[in-house]
């Protein structure tokens, strides 16, 4: 049985302090590190634009975890709906607002910043589907009327992901929703259903593609075909983790990222830079980091009680997880180039609000993990 309301609501501060999970704090703290001596080095080791950005955002994105982590549990579930249309909001902005760069509308300026509402939807739809899903019971998930909440609340926000257009966030979106689903006990049936009628309506999602979209997904089957041009990235991304081997070349010694062979290397290909400097062993350091800090994520779920909080820590530990899977599949060349950023570690201020607004709240689930949520 959970604790009573007033014993919950006494908690002392002291309590709270103990009730931090430190190895998920620490695990991000390094992870969070390592990535400003990674941008260093994509700043030619001298302390630029990239770098004075990317250590300020940091900085002030993990107080912002550790502050947000000891607000209530109870407080993240009553504001979900809330804040899921507070970001879609933003998005339907971005179409008629929005900068553009490169051909894709994506950003609102804030001008302290350029916020890209997509990132932070990817939270916003996990909230509001875990509180969604905490609501229903169990006997009802499954009837037809209780899906199409969920069903729209998912398609609108990556219709207008798609429309920028990027592709690649709007399925990392969509990931996170069908999770939701997925553990909350929606059949497979309905996502076997989902994926017929996502099949048939591909060729014309296809016929919307812009040229470049369709040139990566040609180049991810043949990069060879165009080394020069749309497979040049790729290519280059390959020989830069292959050429790092065990140990790497060392600090600001990468070849292939220092003189310039590697484009983007301070957002989406952060890690072949930092796998070509620290090789195989480099790679697996933050690979056994990210392995951390999604294990105690699941963990923290596994602690609360609320229905509310283990919906929202799974669900965010497996998007968190595909995150990670996909940015590294892309930079390996197993997975087309979709424009996904490396959690916390690639350059992007909206990317890591985004991340460590999900850890605030995956805290704030382990301490208030007895706390009631109605």
């Amino acid at each position: 049985m959970f604790q009573p309301r007033s014993i919950q609501s006494s908690l002392s501060f002291r309590d709270k302090l103990l009730s931090i999970d430190y190895i998920l704090v620490f695990s991000i703290l390094i992870l969070g590190v390592t990535s400003m001596f990674a941008m260093y080095s994509t700043d030619g080791g001298e302390f630029k634009y990239h770098t004075e950005s990317h250590i300020l955002r940091f900085s002030v994105f993990f107080i912002m975890f550790i502050i947000l982590s000891f607000v209530q549990i109870r407080f993240w579930h009553n504001i979900s709906f809330f804040i899921y249309f507070f970001f879609l909001a933003l998005l339907i902005g971005v179409k008629y607002f929005g900068l553009t760069s490169s051909g894709s509308q994506r950003w609102l300026n804030f001008y302290f910043m350029n916020l890209q509402p997509s990132e932070l939807m990817k939270i916003g739809l996990i909230l509001f589907l875990a509180k969604y899903y905490h609501r229903v019971s169990i006997e009802n998930v499954n009837r037809i009327k209780f899906l199409f909440l969920p069903i729209f609340a998912l398609i609108f926000p990556v219709l207008l992901v798609v429309l920028q257009p990027d592709l690649g966030t709007a399925l990392l979106i969509a990931a996170g929703g069908v999770v939701v689903a997925w553990l909350a006990g929606v059949k497979a049936k309905f996502f076997a259903y989902s994926t017929l009628v996502f099949i048939a309506l591909l060729p014309i999602a296809i016929s919307f593609l812009k040229p470049y979209q369709k040139a990566r997904i040609l180049t991810f089957l043949n990069p060879e075909k165009d080394p020069l041009g749309a497979g040049y990235q790729i290519i280059q991304s390959k020989i830069a983790i292959g050429s790092g081997g065990l140990f790497g070349k060392g600090f600001l010694n990468g070849s292939q990222s220092y003189l310039d062979y590697l484009p983007e290397k301070h957002t989406d290909f952060i890690f072949t830079l930092f796998s070509e400097e620290f090789g195989f062993l480099g790679s697996i350091f933050i690979l056994l980091l990210y392995g951390i800090i999604v294990s105690r994520i699941i963990k923290i779920g596994n602690m609360t009680r609320s229905n509310f909080g283990k919906l929202y820590c799974y669900s965010f530990g497996t998007a968190f997880f595909i995150y990670v899977v996909v940015n590294m599949g892309m930079v390996l060349g197993l997975l087309p180039i979709v424009g996904s950023p490396l959690p916390i570690m690639s350059y992007g201020g909206s990317s890591m609000m985004a991340i460590m607004l999900g850890l605030a709240v995956t805290m704030s689930c382990k301490v208030y993990k007895d706390t009631p949520v109605n």
